[in-house]
Formats: structure tokens, C-alpha cells, sequence
């Protein structure tokens, strides 16, 4: 671009932007003064400088220093007070240049997976086998837990020194046991591990009339609900990077499951704790949090401009990959009409359909010497 100022008034200013193929339009835009960035006005709805602070030593306290935002939204509205949104709280801390994501993360591809409903608790569970780091190298410890899928309660674990299928089965009957599971109500997803797929597990669900189902060889992903358990359990700021001794790690799993249990707003349940959901807690909860939300509204409508705030309801079904949409459903959706296709348009530029016609798009071999001489006719 300074070869053109530099040599436009001497040899024209076209001919130098053919030469350095450059467009002439490009070089009068870039002649032309920029203006000033304007600055973002701030919002009538945002909070003042003091209050943004009051948020920001709220978020600074020992008891919330390791928390989300969302858990700090959700322990705040439990105890009755109300700062700012959810989002609000992201905001400041954002600001402050202390929201970033903790840990490294791998994006899996989405895979089709076996199909199941819960629209209730004790109607489907999901259990897992993950590995703990021992003291030393190569020494693990195999923590089994089982998760009601419904309420996202765990309904009973289990950390042994090796991957048994008779630890497996021990944990399942007891588990029902304690939960007063019925013959013919309960599906119990899992992968395809050995202990999963062992001939004992299969023989004790089937004679406590228990469904069993497996995710598909090689996806993980069938089963989700389980490793996101386990990714929570493993995000703990108290969790060490190794565990010194099994009785070590029976005393870490025995603080957290009730933790996990009892404490933990999970924000696939609208923020309430799996044991709401699970003895059906929920409901009660949910209306003392609408009016902590309507004192908030009505002593400060103007930040709400979408009306009163409501809390967030339980779901009242959770699928384990839940069905895709009939082909049929989607190709009327995206699939043109006739009369659509057969419209003209004058430029001949401007629509290679309307100029070709529907027949030409089917065509997958079409050469631009076809397309030149179509538009030309």
C-alpha cells in the first residue's frame, strides 16, 4: 500500500494498483482517516462500582474461594440473599481476570448411544469403575460407584485393591437392598469393562429382576452421566495427586459422597443437591428461593427486564442420549419446495440455482465450462 502512495503521483495511481494488484477501492479505503473507537456506554441495569465490589469480596471469602459462581449463586439463595445473576457474577469475575477453566480439557466427537429415560428416582442407574493413583508408580486403587441417573444421587461406592466382579456384585445387592428396589422397576446402564459384562453381575440382576443395559465397544461417551461424576470428584481442590494408602482413600470418598450428596448444587437438577431430588426435597426448596427472587424484583425492578426471576424446576426426565429427530422431520424442514426452485432471478450472478434449474444442482460433476455456457444461454 505505500508503494502506491508513494509511486501513484508519478505514474497514476491506476496503472501502480494493476501492476501490485492491488484494488483501487482497497487503496482510497485505506486513505481515508479512521474515526475514533466510540466508548461502550454502561448499561442503566448494571450494577454500581460499590455493589460490583461487594460481589467481588463476597466471591473472595474462605468458604467460597473454591466454589463456581453457580455454587455460590445457589449456597446465597439457600441462605436467603441475593447479590446479582448467575451471569452478573461470571462478569465480575471476569473483569477482575480470575475466571479461567482449571484444568486442561479434551474434546470428544458426539456419538449415537444406547436410548434411556428416567423420569423418576430409582428407575435408572448408572455405575462406573474408575482408578485412583496409589502411592507409588503403577499401584492403583479401583473406586465402584453407582449413580441414580434421575437425581444424580449416589446410591452406594465402593474402593477395593483390584477390579473384581464379585466386589461388583456384592455392591449392587446392597445397594438395592438399602434402596427398596422392586423386581422389574430398575435399569442399571454400565460399559463394557469386565467386571460390567461378567457372568455374575449379569446372573444377580437377572434374579433381582433388574434390566441391565452396556454402551456401545469403544464409546465412552455411552455413558455419561458416570465419568461426569467421576470429573467432579476429581476437580476437588482437596484431591491429591496420589493416595497414600487405601484407608486414605476410603476417608477421601467418605467426606465427598456425602458432600456430593447433600451439598453440591448440580446444575443438570436447577441447582439443587441430588438428595432434594432424590426424597423429593426439591419442591419446597424451589418455592423459598421464588421469594427470595420476588423480594429481590421488587426491591430492584429495574435490573430484571424480563420480569420477575424465577428459580430453575427439576427436569422431569433425563435421557442417556435421547432420541435424534425422524429424518423425515428434518428433511422437510431443510428440503426446498418446486415452486421455490423454479423462481427467476434477472442476475445471472447472483443464484446458480434459479439459472440452472433443480436438474444441474443434482448434478455432483458439473464443470465450470457447464456453468459458463448455462449462463450464457
Amino acid at each position: 500500500m505505500q508503494t502506491v502512495v508513494d509511486l501513484g503521483p508519478r505514474l497514476g495511481v491506476a496503472p501502480t494498483c494493476a501492476a501490485l494488484g492491488v484494488a483501487r477501492a482497497t487503496f482510497y479505503r485505506g486513505q481515508q482517516p479512521r474515526p475514533e473507537p466510540r466508548p461502550r456506554p454502561t448499561p442503566a441495569r448494571a450494577l454500581p462500582p460499590a455493589e460490583r465490589q461487594v460481589v467481588l469480596d463476597v466471591l473472595h471469602e474462605p468458604r467460597f474461594v473454591d466454589l463456581s459462581p453457580t455454587e455460590v449463586y445457589a449456597t446465597l439463595l439457600d441462605a436467603g440473599r441475593y447479590l446479582c445473576s448467575e451471569r452478573t457474577l461470571y462478569r465480575v469475575l471476569a473483569e477482575a481476570q480470575e475466571l479461567r477453566e482449571r484444568r486442561d480439557q479434551l474434546r470428544h466427537p458426539h456419538y449415537a448411544a444406547p436410548q434411556l429415560l428416567a423420569t423418576r428416582p430409582n428407575e435408572l442407574w448408572s455405575w462406573d469403575i474408575t482408578r485412583l493413583l496409589g502411592p507409588t508408580k503403577w499401584t492403583y486403587y479401583y473406586l465402584y460407584v453407582l449413580l441414580d441417573v434421575f437425581s444424580r444421587y449416589v446410591v452406594g461406592w465402593l474402593l477395593a485393591h483390584r477390579e473384581l466382579a464379585r466386589l461388583a456384585e456384592q455392591l449392587i445387592a446392597e445397594s438395592c437392598e438399602r434402596q427398596g428396589i422392586p423386581s422389574g422397576q430398575l435399569t442399571v446402564h454400565a460399559d463394557r469393562g469386565a467386571a460390567m459384562t461378567s457372568k455374575p453381575v449379569a446372573l444377580l440382576l437377572a434374579d433381582l429382576g433388574v434390566t441391565k443395559s452396556h454402551s456401545r465397544p469403544h464409546v465412552s461417551n455411552d455413558n455419561p452421566f458416570s465419568e461426569s461424576q467421576f470429573k467432579t470428584m476429581k476437580y476437588r481442590p482437596e484431591f491429591p495427586d496420589r493416595f497414600g494408602s487405601l484407608e486414605h482413600g476410603r476417608s477421601f470418598c467418605g467426606d465427598f459422597f456425602p458432600w456430593y450428596n447433600t451439598e453440591h448444587h448440580h446444575v443438570g437438577l436447577g441447582l439443587f443437591t441430588p438428595h432434594d431430588v432424590h426424597y423429593g426435597l426439591a419442591a419446597v426448596k424451589r418455592e423459598q428461593r421464588a421469594l427470595v427472587l420476588a423480594d429481590a424484583f421488587a426491591r430492584h425492578p429495574e435490573r430484571f427486564p424480563n420480569g420477575p426471576p424465577q428459580p430453575q424446576a427439576v427436569p422431569t426426565a433425563v435421557w442417556i442420549n435421547p432420541p435424534a429427530r425422524s429424518a423425515a422431520a428434518s428433511q422437510l424442514e431443510n428440503t426446498l419446495t418446486q415452486e421455490s426452485r423454479r423462481v427467476a432471478i434477472v442476475d445471472p450472478g447472483a443464484s446458480c440455482e434459479a439459472v440452472l434449474g433443480a436438474e444441474c444442482l443434482e448434478s455432483p460433476n458439473l464443470r465450470p465450462e457447464d456453468l459458463c455456457m448455462a449462463v450464457a444461454q
